[in-house]
């Protein structure tokens, strides 16, 4: 007899998500309220998750809550064999089909699901992290994203964002963080420089990371609990926001070329403030 927990049975296709282009089922978008984080612009209560690494992370997050999934057979299959809890019963469908939703350049390798979003935790329990990153305004989703999978590479414990000037964490964004989203939360905040101040009360040291900075950030003096804020690529840090910061410090290479994407900036900061971290130990 199995030991494997009864998952619910594969069925074909009935009513799949609408096409690309089409009317989504999508209930109204979320709203902030008194005491509720505020949503991103734009959003809808929907989080579209494509490809393995995305919807097999998001399916063994129990916090993570599925409307709907669409699988190929052998994804669908797949599914099955290693052992994935299934909380609803995946549509089969042909690849062609899930194609038509996203675009033929999406690398969905059989697999697409419609889930809520995440919660956003406050931020009082977000200061209490050791190591937080923060996004100042950077509005392209495959960036975004792969700062996500950076971040929870190196256990950050949460990413402050605002909610306007954000991407969602959905689609494009998702798949960029090949699972992030699952590790790292998103905390979103209205005023992005108030939020600083709150977590600057609670004991964090905030660290801007900008090219005008006095020092190297391998030679800026880091301790534990520590936010490290990252501008829009070209714009970098706003004035308040750099106003706001304890600390700037920038990223010395040693190359011809003297910037990085934000992404990549991203992944060498939380690189060198981790090490930083544990030295202060």
């Amino acid at each position: 007899m199995s030991d494997r927990p009864e998952r619910p049975p594969f069925r074909s296709a009935g009513r799949p998500f609408a096409a690309k282009g089409g009317a989504r089922p999508f209930p109204p978008k979320r709203k902030g309220g008194p005491g509720r984080p505020p949503a991103w612009e734009g959003e809808s209560d929907v989080a579209l998750l494509y490809g393995w690494h995305t919807v097999s992370e998001a399916l063994a997050n129990p916090a993570r809550r599925f409307r709907k999934i669409l699988a190929t057979e052998n994804a669908a299959n797949r599914l099955q064999e290693e052992g994935f809890p299934l909380p609803v019963a995946p549509e089969i469908v042909r690849p062609s089909e899930i194609d038509k939703l996203l675009g033929s350049d999406a690398v969905h390798q059989g697999l697409l699901a419609e889930a809520e979003h995440l919660p956003s935790p406050p931020l009082k329990k977000v200061a209490k992290s050791d190591l937080v990153l923060v996004l100042d305004q950077i509005t392209d989703p495959h960036n975004v994203g792969a700062i996500v999978r950076s971040a929870a590479a190196f256990a950050v414990g949460a990413i402050v964002t605002t909610a306007r000037h954000s991407p969602v964490a959905t689609g494009v964004l998702a798949k960029s963080a090949s699972g992030g989203l699952e590790h790292v939360p998103f905390c979103l905040v209205t005023n992005l420089a108030r939020a600083l101040e709150e977590l600057k009360a609670s004991g964090m040291l905030v660290v801007g990371l900008d090219s005008e900075g006095p020092a190297d950030l391998e030679d800026t003096a880091m301790r534990p609990p520590m936010a490290l804020v990252l501008g829009a690529e070209g714009k970098g840090l706003r004035q308040l926001t750099r106003e706001t910061c304890d600390v700037l410090a920038r990223i010395d290479l040693p190359g011809a070329i003297k910037s990085l994407n934000v992404s990549n900036a991203a992944a060498l900061s939380l690189g060198i403030a981790r090490r930083a971290l544990k030295r202060a130990g």
